[in-house]
Parts: structure tokens; sequence; C-alpha cells
């Protein structure tokens, strides 16, 4: 039996538990926002970030952890109760480096580092919503990647709460990562075959 949920109607996260489905979704503060399967460049970059994010992670050797699409991140409001949470997201990529926020269910709290790649369909939700969402959270440091111009955009949490203005890398520059002092990844390896 197909399950008809209402895409007007505000769930929680219990809600979200209950169904038993292969449908990815999120939830943004209570509402379904269904995902829809990745194009084969965004798959491909996901898999040279992954692998990029993974040595620097191993270099580092700061026991964070490095979590790819689909994972649950959940941002509690009020408690962790699973009926109290109402925003519940699927980055492309998140480094975790505060292991107890880590459960079965995914993550629970803000992840150091969120990576978005951006598509037609979730352009809007990653720029602005998303944005949004992880600078509310605390979500130290985001970036988006743009498979179209072959750009990072990387986003650093001020003192103040807010991201700055965002620094633009093209194909050929390094990015620091912020996280990891340090450390650094060429954009010339994430495009690498795109």
């Amino acid at each position: 039996m197909e399950m008809i949920l209402d895409l007007n109607k505000q769930y929680t996260y219990a809600d979200y538990l209950t169904w038993l489905d292969d449908v990815r979704r999120e939830l943004i503060e209570g509402f379904i926002k269904l995902l829809p399967a990745p194009a084969d460049i965004h798959s491909h970059l996901s898999a040279n970030l992954t692998v990029l994010l993974a040595l620097c992670i191993d270099s580092n050797d700061c026991g964070c952890l490095l979590r790819p699409a689909p994972y649950d991140v959940r941002f509690p409001i009020d408690g962790n109760d699973d009926s109290k949470i109402y925003t519940v997201v699927q980055p492309d990529l998140c480094v975790i480096c505060d292991t107890s926020k880590i459960d079965k269910n995914g993550c629970i709290g803000a992840p150091d580092l969120i990576v978005e790649i951006l598509s037609p369909s979730n352009r809007k939700r990653d720029l602005i919503v998303k944005f949004d969402i992880y600078q509310k959270h605390g979500v130290r440091e985001y970036w988006i990647v743009s498979p179209k111009s072959k750009t990072v955009t990387v986003y650093i949490l001020q003192e103040d709460d807010n991201y700055d203005e965002g620094t633009e890398y093209i194909h050929g520059e390094v990015i620091p990562v912020f996280i990891f002092k340090g450390y650094q990844i060429d954009t010339a390896r994430i495009f690498k075959g795109c």
C-alpha cells in the first residue's frame, strides 16, 4: 500500500521515523521537501569530495567523522525529543567532530562542516533555506559547490553567530579547510573528471 503524505501539513521527526519507504525527503520546519535522485555530475563531485575530506580527516588525526548522504542531521530547538524536532536535512556531506552528537539515527545538532552540491532542483533551498538553517544552528563551515561554474563558495561562522560574506574559490584555487588549521583542498581535485 502506497503511503500518502500531505505536503501542506507540519510533521515532526517522530512522524518521519514512521515513514518506512525508500523515498528521500527532508523536513524544513516540519514541512516535507522531496529529494530527487542526484544527477551523475552531482554523484561524481560527492565521491571526489568524500575522498578528499576523508584524507584531510585522516591526516589531521582529529577523531572527526565524515558522513555522506543520505544521512539525517536533526536540528532540535527545545530538547532532543523526536516529537519536538521539526528540521531534518540530508546534506551531501558533513563532518562531525563532536561524536557525542551521533546516534543510531544520524546526527543531532550542528555538524562542524557541511557541503551541499547545487543542482537545478535544490539551488534555492541550498543557497537560502539551508544557508539560514545552518547559520541559525551553528554549523561552523558551509561549502556550496557549483558544478556549472566549477566553483566552491565557503562560508565561515563568525563570533556573532552569522556567516561571513563567503569566499568563492574557482577551479584551480586551493581552499583552506578552516575546521582543520593548515589543511587545504585543491579545487582542481574536486572537479577532476568533470
